[in-house]
C-alpha cells in the first residue's frame, strides 16, 4: 500500500470504535482501500478488530505514524496529519530512539513555564519547544526564541542540571539554522540534530548551573 495512503488514514485514528464506514470518511478514502488500511494497521499492531469496529488506543496514531514513515513517508508528510499535542509525541519519540531520557509537558511555577519537551543524556538537557505551524515570521521566531531562553533559564534554576540546551523545532522548514545561537530543527532533522549534538556545542547557547 502507497505511503501517502498509510499517512492520509492517520486522520482516522480516533481513540475508541470507529467503523469502516466512519473511518473511510474521516480519512476521505475509498470504503475498499480504508478497509484494506484497517487490516494493515491491525496485522501490525495498530488498533484491534470486534465485529467491524476498530478499537484504537491513544498512542496508535503515532504508531502509525512511525509505521508510515517506515514505508517511505517522509516525517513532514506525516505530520500533515497530526495535531500539536501529537507533534509533540513523535519528537518525544525521536528522543527516545536516539536514547535520551524523555519528559513531556513539564510545568514550572512563579513564573508559570510549561516545557513541552526534555531529553536527557550524558547529563546535558535538551528542551524542546515543539512549534506546528506552517510558516512563522523572523520577529515571531525571535519572540519564540528569547521565549524558550527564559524557560531554560528557569529550569536550570529549579531543577538540577548541570547544562541545558534551548531547542525549536518546527514542522515546516528546510534545514537546520540558528537565532541567538539557539537551534531551530526542522522535524525531519531532529534525529540527525540529536546524533551531532555534543560535537556542536560550542556553536549553540547554553545555559549552566
Amino acid at each position: 500500500m502507497h505511503h501517502k495512503l498509510i499517512s492520509k488514514g492517520i486522520s482516522g485514528i480516533i481513540p475508541d470504535g470507529i467503523s469502516e464506514l466512519d473511518f473511510s470518511v474521516v480519512s476521505e478514502i475509498d470504503e475498499i482501500s480504508a478497509k484494506e488500511l484497517l487490516n494493515l494497521f491491525v496485522k501490525n499492531g495498530i488498533g484491534s478488530y470486534d465485529s467491524n469496529i476498530v478499537y484504537f488506543q491513544e498512542n496508535d496514531k503515532i504508531h502509525a505514524a512511525i509505521f508510515a514513515i517506515s514505508n517511505g513517508a517522509s516525517i513532514e508528510d506525516v505530520s500533515e496529519f497530526l495535531n500539536w499535542r501529537d507533534f509533540e509525541v513523535l519528537v518525544g519519540r525521536i528522543l527516545e530512539e536516539n536514547e535520551f531520557e524523555v519528559t513531556k509537558n513539564l510545568i514550572l511555577t512563579k513564573p508559570r513555564m510549561e516545557i513541552d519537551v526534555i531529553g536527557i543524556k550524558l547529563g546535558i538537557a535538551v528542551l524542546i519547544d515543539c512549534k506546528h505551524w506552517k510558516k512563522m515570521t523572523q520577529s515571531a521566531l525571535n519572540d519564540i526564541v528569547d521565549k524558550q531562553i527564559e524557560r531554560v533559564k528557569n529550569y536550570v534554576e529549579k531543577i538540577e542540571t548541570d547544562l541545558a540546551i534551548p531547542v525549536i523545532v518546527t514542522l515546516h522548514q528546510e534545514q537546520v539554522s540558528f537565532v541567538k545561537k539557539v537551534p531551530v530543527v526542522p522535524i525531519t532533522h531532529v534525529s540527525s540534530f540529536l546524533d551531532e549534538l555534543y560535537g556542536n556545542l560550542d556553536k549553540m547557547k547554553t545555559i549552566e548551573r
